[in-house]
């Protein structure tokens, strides 16, 4: 079965359609707990999980955001102060992608997920039978739907969708050297901002079944 992985701008309704497709379609859902179950499966506690979204790459502390602190050894001939933080920032952030990673593949070969971010379009790219959706909207109307869904100004929530796009962009441009605007990455580009949210699972849905075909066909 196909899974479908989910690439977004901030506020373009990814959240709410994925959820309702995995309803819909009986898939399972990406997020934290199933990071933690795969990672389990995998050897990895549940303590050295934690879920990193790329869209709050340079919003919080990577090494919070991504990894509990640990206490690294510098390399030999490193002196200083600075030497154990700089060390251990490294070798975190090259452990916490390598789990992000192995946890999507995990689950990719497990069963048929919608994962929205954490750089699936980048991780499953060359794997089969996996559906590639990216969601757009215009800034206006992502900004209205971030201003309602989080309670904030207009000002507020459409800085929020510029910093969160920065973030999302700088992450996969660092770790996973794409441009997450590249629609080559991608089976499927959709305008949230044209359509209403239903009308988009509806679309994705199509072009899924689609996809299905043509993997019977490739066999």
């Amino acid at each position: 079965m196909p899974s479908i992985t989910i690439s977004r701008e901030y506020g373009s309704g990814a959240i709410h359609i994925a959820e309702r497709l995995c309803e819909r379609l009986g898939y399972g859902y990406f997020d934290k707990n199933l990071m933690v179950q795969v990672a389990a499966e995998m050897g990895v506690s549940e303590t050295d999980v934690v879920d990193f979204s790329e869209d709050t790459y340079r919003m919080r502390s990577f090494l919070e955001r991504l990894f509990g602190r640990r206490s690294i050894r510098p390399e030999p001939g490193v002196t200083g102060e600075s030497a154990p933080a700089l060390r251990e920032k490294m070798l975190t952030e090259q452990e916490g992608v390598r789990l992000i990673k192995d946890t999507i593949i995990g689950a990719y070969e497990r069963g048929s997920f919608v994962i929205v971010g954490r750089a699936g379009q980048a991780i499953l790219r060359d794997k089969p039978a996996v559906l590639h959706v990216r969601l757009v909207a215009p800034l206006g109307a992502r900004a209205l739907r971030v201003k309602d869904r989080e309670e904030l100004s207009l000002g507020e929530a459409t800085n929020l969708a510029v910093t969160r796009d920065q973030a999302a962009a700088a992450y996969l441009e660092r770790f996973f050297d794409i441009d997450w605007n590249n629609p080559m990455l991608y089976h499927l580009v959709l305008n949230t901002g044209r359509w209403e949210l239903d009308g988009a699972i509806d679309i994705i849905a199509s072009a899924l079944a689609n996809l299905k075909v043509i993997s019977e066909i490739w066999r």
